[in-house]
């Protein structure tokens, strides 16, 4: 028989499922909403896990006992107390594989890295940064609690920035900038009176998904929007050299694999992150990832099954999962 192994990729925004053969050939694919525990709780996580579950199983023709291994990357699983409550959700889905659940930046990192290990910064909606020594003993991580922290350097806080530097023009703190009429047309403001008043009454919104338009703005070479892309890519980089200290890879060479769609927004924001982890590891190789971070689970799933996935798995995983999945860095 067959032996099929499913990752699951498990996020803030939605939930990825895929399932492939042990060649890395991809045979099922579900999508479900958030599974966060911090936003719906574990049964939530349970829930939005069962249903991308089932869609991939219905869709591969398989059930859950014809899996021979699984893999977890699960957002808001930061800390060692959320191991179990975790592990008891996946299990109560009825899954009997070998399983393995980690953060939701490291299955990035297995997807993005050949040598699997390295560092990931993850910056879409939010940010996060995890790594993993050549021995898979040694985690450094990021806290990945956003601005409470200082860590916030993610779509939706790039947004929060260019509010606040439109109201450093209205009220003349600040220089003016084309972010401003951007944001005007964008929003179907009267002027940026309205925008500013519109926004401080709740009556218009802007928000993470707003973001492409701070590239575009910074891409025609306005100097305040350039300004907040080179922000984000040294606040991204702060968060890859603190892992960097912690897992002592100063002097190593290693893949740096960045994880999220802020990555496609203007290469200005890669170029200053790289600029600013080079200071203190020079051998760091920054690697824009290509493929899912659901392959990266898929990955997990047939370690734990005692399989070893090399080149060859990748890239079937990578020429495959197209049929299933078109990947645009979200």
């Amino acid at each position: 028989m067959c032996a099929y192994f499913l990752g699951a990729d498990i996020g803030g925004t939605k939930t990825h499922v895929l399932i492939s053969d042990k060649d890395g050939r991809v045979a099922g694919f579900g999508e479900s909403g958030p599974g966060n525990h911090e936003i719906v709780g574990y049964d939530g996580l349970a829930r939005v896990i069962g249903e991308a579950a089932g869609q991939a199983l219905a869709s591969a023709g398989l059930s859950w006992k014809m899996i021979a291994g699984a893999g977890f990357g699960v957002a808001g699983y930061d800390w060692p107390s959320e191991r179990q409550p975790t592990l008891e959700a996946i299990r109560s889905l009825g899954v009997e594989a070998p399983i393995e659940a980690v953060n939701d930046a490291l299955i990035g990192l297995l997807a993005g890295s050949p040598e699997g290990w390295g560092v990931a910064v993850v910056s879409g909606t939010g940010c996060n940064c995890h790594g993993w020594d050549r021995t898979r003993r040694r985690v450094g991580q990021a806290i990945g609690a956003g601005q409470m922290v200082g860590e916030g350097a993610g779509a939706s806080e790039l947004v929060a920035r260019a509010v606040e530097a439109i109201a450093h023009e209205w009220t003349q703190r600040g220089p003016a900038t084309r972010l401003s009429p951007a944001l005007v047309q964008h929003t179907g403001a009267r002027d940026l009176a309205d925008l500013i008043e519109g926004l401080v009454m709740d009556r218009i919104e802007l928000c993470a998904a707003d973001a492409p338009l701070v590239f575009q703005v910074a891409a025609e070479g306005d100097r305040v929007a350039m300004g907040l892309v080179r922000w984000a890519g040294r606040k991204l980089g702060e968060l890859a050299k603190g892992v960097i200290r912690q897992l002592e890879f100063q002097k190593l060479a290693f893949d740096v694999v960045l994880v999220g769609s802020m990555y496609d927004g203007n290469p200005l924001l890669a170029k200053t992150m790289g600029r600013s982890i080079h200071t203190i590891a020079p051998g760091a190789r920054l690697v824009r990832l290509a493929v899912p971070p659901v392959a990266g689970a898929v990955l997990l799933g047939m370690e734990q099954a005692g399989l070893s996935p090399d080149g060859a798995v990748r890239d079937n995983l990578a020429q495959t999962i197209s049929a299933v999945y078109q990947y645009s860095g979200f």
